[in-house]
């Protein structure tokens, strides 16, 4: 994790953002890929990208199945306070994986979408790159992108729980 710590990105704008009373957001340096090793690059770079937030709806799944365990068991301190990190858990992973999934590059969800264009205009696309964070930025902090995620969020979250037969 430290050889994705970057100096602005992860530490600077955030902190930034806490001092300003704004919701942190924040960025790493991103995760090195060997294009030459992938068989297609353009096709399996969706796949690459895709890892991050398939991973985050298997922790999601995971924290799903904690909370319907804990809810299973007779109410008290510990079971109350697991059930709560488990409805913890499947939000913030729900959360984690819709942003990233949002169709802007650098995010995992812009190069999903790089990936699915044609040649010309996944170039084209390519080019916002060196933007991608300041637009993002400029969403969260206007509360324009909210319009948008909160309701993929409820219903990523219900939809695990509605799968997995818990009702709060």
């Amino acid at each position: 994790p430290v050889k994705h710590i970057d100096p602005i990105w992860t530490i600077a704008v955030p902190l930034l953002m806490i001092l300003f009373k704004l919701p942190p957001i924040g960025a790493a340096k991103p995760v090195p890929v060997n294009f030459g090793a992938l068989r297609n690059p353009k096709r399996d770079m969706i796949w690459v990208a895709a890892a991050g937030p398939l991973s985050n709806l298997a922790m999601m799944i995971l924290w799903a199945l904690i909370l319907k365990l804990a809810l299973s068991l007779p109410v008290s301190g510990p079971e109350t306070f697991l059930a709560l990190m488990g409805q913890a858990g499947v939000f913030v992973n729900a959360i984690i994986m819709i942003f990233n999934l949002f169709p802007l590059l650098p995010l995992d969800g812009g190069r999903i979408v790089t990936g699915l264009l044609p040649g010309r205009l996944a170039y084209a696309y390519s080019r916002t790159e060196p933007y991608g964070m300041f637009i993002v930025i400029a969403l969260v902090v206007t509360h324009a992108i909210d319009v948008i995620l909160f309701p993929l969020i409820e219903m990523s979250t219900n939809s695990i729980y509605a799968i997995m037969g818990i009702s709060l």
